[in-house]
């Protein structure tokens, strides 16, 4: 029996660089200080879609279209659930939009290079967004 959805992350390019968000230092927060990406826990009822499309915008205060997304797929995590992995580009003026909401330390743009490379980024993201970058294809049911 396969899991249940659980969330959704987005690989948000803003120009040729990927807004990361530092997770709150909150003692017992899985992946505290850690760089993340926008999305979170999905609501009841919500799709995955509209899970990242929320989230960002409650986290960046940026509104997003679905029909913006341009690559999305699930994931199995460790526990047996799913969680979804989205992909969009906005131009590089968008950076003048993003103001930080009431979750998370501070946000940065960040080169994909350098996000792959920090041993601080959220581990399972980089895999995810070596996918969309590679080429893998996306579900044929995400929704975008």
């Amino acid at each position: 029996m396969a899991g249940q959805v659980i969330g959704a992350k987005l690989a948000l390019f803003v120009g040729d660089k990927l807004v990361s968000l530092q997770r709150d230092n909150t003692p017992g927060l899985l992946w505290a200080g850690y760089w993340d990406l926008p999305g979170g826990g999905i609501e009841p009822g919500e799709t995955p879609l509209a899970c990242v499309l929320r989230e960002t915008d409650e986290e960046l205060t940026l509104s997003i279209a679905a029909n913006q997304i341009l690559w999305g797929r699930s994931y199995g995590t460790s526990s047996g659930d799913i969680s979804w992995f989205f992909a969009t580009r906005l131009d590089a003026q968008v950076a003048g939009d993003i103001v930080l909401g009431d979750e998370g330390q501070g946000w940065k743009l960040m080169t994909v290079d350098a996000f792959l490379s920090d041993a601080m980024v959220v581990p399972q993201f980089k895999s995810r967004l070596v996918d969309y970058l590679a080429g893998v294809p996306a579900a044929p049911d995400f929704g975008g």
